[in-house]
């Protein structure tokens, strides 16, 4: 028997406006440009005010409209009533019958014959080609070409052959109707392996580099970095050069030569030709900072506050339609769409005037706390701060606080920082106080960065030397930090 019952429960929901209000918070100034003029291309109800100004003037020049006109500015134009009665939503609405008139061929303003206008583009070879290049020169049948072109196609961007022999034969086999053995695929590889640049159609690290060795002249050091590689690569790798240099009866000068010659080689030969994205090769800046005679001022970058408007055309559609007396389903069908419009424009706008809000209250929090660093520029006198702290000055939400500090630049006189490099935890000293774990971090590196590379600090060793600074630090907090900073254990950390 079906039993019904009701059932009050407290759910949090987010409406699809603070969805992508969040998502506008997130998106770097790098992006909000192309954010913006996607939206602009997708409601025409939205209009990016410089661009439509430029547009009024350009036709008030050619109908010969007086500056006096232009001046008033589209906000203050008000249309007659005889004007306002002529305006109507048919004006808007096609009949099927019309058909596009975007492009009318009968105009006068078309000519066939005008010239056509070509940008130029570039043209940039990527590893792939540069592989399919160099298999154009050797004399293979279409059966072989083709699998070499599968094998070519199976190597990533650092050279590396990431499918085994056996998949290589199924993929030929199911994906091309091509019949073919191990030792045929194996024969091919070894052809690719002497292609340029040296080291690449391999499965490992090891063979990359034996490969690049085997090109170079012959000569005693390159035949000992050979031997190396071949049989103490393990041993190579971990960096126990003692042990090597014992097998191989090398004194110092020549050993350190053969390693010289190794670590020259490249471990990704396919590397040299990855395309560099652009957006990734410069930072825009969000905010401004500047030491005005020490008051600081905050700016916002002006890519964040675009001047946009709602279209008065689709107003002025809108206050036709509510004065008109014809109201037919057709009609009422697009003053919806009009509607809906307006509203996603209207929405948009405060969602870009919000976002611009949240920006300045939250860096003005992050001003205000780290003060002294924006002053003087002193990486120590960074103070302890978390999320949470600048949550409680804004009233924001430690989320909000989050997608802002990942995503945003601060330009200051002191170099552009992301405004995650102000956060920090709190260490407390054997003093009492409580300074940034960045001071600590700081103080590691010039650590290391000091130590005798031939012997390095171990993270023990490290932990004694802080804790003799006056910093209570456990070593798993040091491995962690030194981690942080991208610094390898003591092993890998020595030279010769």
């Amino acid at each position: 028997m079906l039993r019904q019952s009701n059932q009050q429960r407290l759910l949090q929901k987010l409406s699809p406006q603070q969805i992508q209000l969040m998502k506008l918070l997130q998106i770097p100034t790098a992006s909000l440009e192309d954010r913006i003029q996607e939206e602009l291309e997708e409601n025409p109800a939205l209009e990016n005010e410089a661009s439509s100004l430029d547009n009024e003037y350009d036709l008030g020049e050619n109908t010969g409209d007086t500056d006096d006109n232009f001046d008033e500015g589209p906000e203050d134009v008000e249309l007659s009533d005889d004007t306002a009665d002529k305006v109507d939503l048919d004006d808007f609405l096609k009949h099927e019958d019309d058909g596009d008139r975007s492009y009318d061929y009968d105009s006068d303003y078309y000519n066939g014959d005008s010239e056509r206008q070509v940008t130029p583009a570039s043209v940039e070879s990527n590893f792939h080609d540069h592989l399919l290049d160099q298999l154009g020169m050797l004399e293979l049948d279409d059966r072989s070409h083709r699998i070499a072109e599968q094998i070519i196609g199976s190597l990533d961007e650092d050279g590396y052959l990431r499918r085994e022999v056996t998949s290589l034969v199924d993929d030929l086999a199911f994906g091309q109707n091509i019949d073919t053995t191990p030792e045929e695929i194996n024969s091919l590889i070894a052809k690719i392996q002497q292609f340029d640049p040296a080291g690449i159609c391999v499965w490992n690290l090891q063979e990359c580099l034996l490969l690049q060795l085997k090109r170079m002249p012959d000569a005693k050091p390159v035949r000992d970095a050979i031997a190396i590689l071949d049989k103490y690569f393990n041993e190579f790798i971990k960096k126990h050069y003692d042990k090597i240099q014992r097998q191989m009866n090398l004194n110092d000068e020549d050993f350190k030569n053969v390693i010289n010659i190794i670590i020259k080689l490249n471990p990704k030969p396919g590397s040299a030709f990855a395309l560099v994205n652009k957006a990734e090769s410069y930072v825009i800046p969000d905010f401004f900072v500047y030491n005005n005679n020490g008051i600081l001022e905050l700016s916002l970058n002006s890519k964040n506050a675009p001047e946009l408007r709602v279209s008065e055309g689709y107003k002025e559609m809108m206050r036709a339609y509510e004065r008109g007396q014809k109201k037919d389903k057709r009609q009422k069908e697009a003053v919806m769409f009009i509607k809906q419009k307006l509203d996603s424009a209207k929405w948009f706008i405060d969602a870009i005037k919000q976002r611009q809000h949240t920006l300045l209250h939250t860096m003005q929090a992050i001003m205000d706390f780290q003060k002294e660093f924006f002053l003087t520029g002193d990486e120590s006198a960074l103070r302890p701060m978390i999320l949470k702290d600048i949550a409680q000055m804004t009233g924001l939400d430690v989320s909000t606080v989050s997608r802002v500090a990942n995503s945003k630049f601060v330009q200051t006189e002191y170099g552009t920082h992301k405004l995650k490099y102000f956060f920090s935890e709190a260490l407390q000293l054997d003093s009492g106080e409580e300074v940034s774990t960045r001071e600590v971090k700081m103080i590691l590196g010039e650590i290391i960065g000091s130590e005798n590379k031939r012997k390095p600090f171990s993270d023990e060793h490290l932990t004694d030397m802080l804790v003799e600074k006056g910093y209570n630090i456990a070593r798993r907090t040091v491995a962690k930090y030194r981690e942080q900073l991208n610094i390898p254990v003591a092993r890998l950390r020595k030279e010769l």
